[in-house]
């Protein structure tokens, strides 16, 4: 008897070479007439427009991917997944062929909320700022193009790809679904790990085995979310490696966030002036454009202009702190609000014009701290089915428990203080430093 899920037009081509859309790298995504008819909206077409990595283009000059390639390399994804789990007879009895589709499209959509620049900017908290996942309703409204192709050529309401994207109701099916799309080993990270990886032109996301752990997908024992059998513990091991590395090599390189607080800083100096919402929907182009305009004249002028103008300015790192190295620092400053950091700098940088007999203008230091929301941990279990049982990966696995769980935070994501380059290095060649910032923080 034909498996029902195997016929899903998308799943069915996934190895026909035929209505296919090429992306790096060499994957052949199944583009049939109804996934076209989301592609080319204009909701979905604005992704274009949105660069993947931002800011770490500066450091990594092949990181100019857009959304738009890494929302169809998560489809992709998703279509094996599906494929592979589709034999799983649990799988099966939970997941109908609706249920399916409804977490191709989610897969589609699920960065359709996401503006130029939205995390380093979320993570300043503004409160007039909608979240992402709001913005994804609105570009979901009953009048957008979008929901109009998700009911004539899907027979998906856009309530239901909501649901997915941020929970709304609850069922085990849309446990396991949402643990597909967003879970320690979902079909996101499994994207931008390797693709991220490949445009930044370094080899640490891309050393884990993606088919191994793919075949290993299993249904956990409560049958709501995703598990791997034994055999795919090692992938696994070294997907949690290779997203440590990323994140401490890649998305949290010193100079990476150098340019990332410089940007925070700028945009909230200028936020007030700027209509959140109205931002929220531009192209990065534009966004980039309209800050520099307003930034002219201002304390964010030479911020943006290092990062965006004619020539490269970027900040020189004086100083960090972990839990390890002045540890009491680390805790008094992580997480705190954006807006705390911005006025102790300001401060600090009155002190140090005084102690230096130097100038320092109150934007030429910068504070960046790891925000409030930590990176979701790796929880995820094994099914060893000689024993028939389940245990988690992180006590079945050293390399999981040290670097899955609280730690990976604490070891990747270090508070710095960095500082204009013409200033930087008498700063941090004075002898006072770390005990002003103890007394100022």
């Amino acid at each position: 008897m034909a498996n029902p899920l195997l016929e899903i037009p998308e799943i069915a081509r996934l190895s026909s070479g035929v209505e296919i859309l090429r992306i790096p790298c060499e994957l052949d995504v199944p583009f049939t007439r109804r996934v076209r008819a989301l592609v080319d909206t204009p909701e979905f077409q604005r992704l274009r427009q949105i660069s993947q990595l931002g800011l770490v283009s500066l450091v990594y000059p092949g990181a100019t991917h857009a959304r738009f390639e890494h929302v169809l390399g998560v489809f992709h994804n998703t279509l094996r997944y599906v494929a592979q789990l589709a034999k799983d007879a649990r799988f099966a009895a939970l997941v109908s062929t609706h249920h399916a589709e409804v977490l191709l499209v989610a897969s589609l959509l699920h960065d359709l909320g996401h503006w130029p620049f939205c995390h380093p900017i979320e993570d300043l908290g503004l409160g007039a700022l909608p979240p992402h996942e709001a913005l994804a309703a609105e570009f979901l409204g009953d009048d957008s193009a979008l929901a109009q192709v998700l009911r004539s050529e899907w027979a998906v309401e856009p309530v239901e790809v909501l649901d997915v994207l941020r929970a709304r109701t609850d069922s085990p099916t849309l446990r396991l679904l949402r643990s597909i799309l967003s879970g320690p080993i979902d079909v996101d990270k499994m994207d931008y790990l390797e693709r991220d990886s490949l445009h930044c032109g370094v080899p640490y996301g891309r050393h884990f085995d993606k088919q191994r752990l793919i075949q290993s997908l299993v249904l956990n024992e409560r049958g709501d979310g995703l598990a791997i059998t034994s055999k795919g513990k090692t992938a696994a091991e070294l997907m949690v490696f290779a997203r440590y590395v990323m994140f401490s090599e890649v998305y949290w390189h010193h100079t990476v966030r150098a340019a990332a607080a410089m940007f925070a800083r700028a945009f909230h100096e200028l936020h007030r002036e700027i209509d959140l919402r109205a931002a929220c929907r531009q192209s990065e182009r534009e966004l980039i454009d309209r800050l520099r305009n307003l930034g002219r004249g201002t304390p964010a002028e030479p911020l943006l202009e290092g990062l965006f103008g004619p020539t490269r300015v970027i900040y020189k790192r004086v100083t960090e702190c972990t839990p390890y190295i002045h540890g009491d620092l680390f805790e008094r400053l992580a997480r705190r609000p954006f807006a705390e950091l911005s006025a102790m700098t300001a401060r600090l940088a009155a002190r140090l014009t005084q102690e230096l007999g130097q100038p320092i203008g109150p934007c030429e230091l910068l504070i960046d701290a790891p925000p409030r929301e930590k990176e979701i941990q790796f929880n995820v279990d094994i099914f060893f089915a000689k024993e028939g049982v389940y245990r988690p990966l992180h006590a079945a696995s050293p390399v999981v428990a040290s670097l899955a769980r609280e730690q990976f935070d604490d070891y990747v994501k270090r508070v710095r203080l960095f500082a204009h380059p013409s200033v930087a290095k008498a700063i941090a060649q004075w002898p006072g430093l770390i005990d002003l910032l103890q007394k100022e923080s």
